[in-house]
């Protein structure tokens, strides 16, 4: 498996987290790997005729997107194939999807479904176009066009703001207070925006941030892990790894085929 990643033009860098494209030129389909939730939505725009990938067991043709909210996912991409991934941010993904969120969540759609027959329109560009360079140009221009036609929820934007600086410790009682929303008509807009409540979202925002500091330091013990990430114990700590990925953290850090 080739992976490039490209910059992101200045109108979508608050907005999109990563652009890459992913060729898998060997002479078998790679093995499984398991891709941990991490709150964000992913498109990957297929530039060849050969299949995309095969997610939990389901074998998807043409360009799809992921929402990885609160599942892990297992990928196995197929031999041939390549791809232009777009990685959004957490709740930057509804601007260009203009579908709520929720009904996304923790899915693997045909991107058909949402963007329409643009898609068979830019799979034939891209699969047309002389490099990956253009390919990923041509991606910007769609997101740059699907931009200009959304607006920005402040109230989103704020929580999630607090919420990343606060690694996902930042009660939902202070969130609501900070937009003067009541906690339901919040609870909607964070379904509507990111795919989670406001309580759901603050959880695997928690659990992500202890995957960073269980790939920083794996010389401390699962308790020092626990606190650090800001669990009340060691219980609730090794719960939410085998809610997230099926495993424990012990074999999460040591199990190579899981991606984090």
């Amino acid at each position: 498996m080739r992976i490039q990643s490209y910059d992101i033009i200045p109108a979508l860098q608050s907005y999109v987290k990563q652009i890459c494209t992913m060729e898998c030129d060997a002479d078998t389909d790679t093995s499984y790997i398991r891709v941990l939730p991490d709150a964000c939505v992913e498109l990957f725009l297929n530039y060849t005729s050969t299949p995309v990938a095969i997610i939990s067991n389901e074998l998807h043709k043409g360009s799809i997107v992921i929402s990885r909210m609160s599942r892990p996912k297992d990928v196995q991409m197929r031999k041939g194939n390549g791809v232009v991934a777009i990685c959004f941010y957490p709740g930057m993904a509804y601007k260009f999807v203009k579908i709520p969120l929720h009904t996304l969540s923790d899915t693997t759609l045909s991107l058909t479904d949402i963007w329409g027959a643009a898609v068979a329109d830019l799979e034939e560009e891209m699969a047309g176009s002389s490099s990956n360079e253009v390919r990923v140009n041509l991606a910007q221009k769609y997101l740059f066009k699907e931009l200009a036609n959304s607006k920005d929820d402040l109230h989103i934007a704020h929580c999630l703001r607090q919420v990343q600086l606060s690694g996902g410790l930042i009660p939902v009682g202070r969130l609501v207070s900070d937009t003067g929303l009541s906690q339901r008509h919040l609870s909607r807009k964070f379904q509507e925006y990111v795919g989670l409540s406001p309580k759901e979202y603050l959880r695997v925002s928690k659990f992500i941030l202890s995957l960073n500091h269980l790939k920083s330091y794996p010389m401390f013990s699962l308790t020092e892990l626990a606190y650090k990430s800001g669990y009340y114990d060691q219980a609730h700590f090794i719960r939410d790894y085998k809610d997230y990925t099926g495993y424990t953290p012990g074999q999460v850090l040591k199990d190579r085929y899981i991606l984090y």
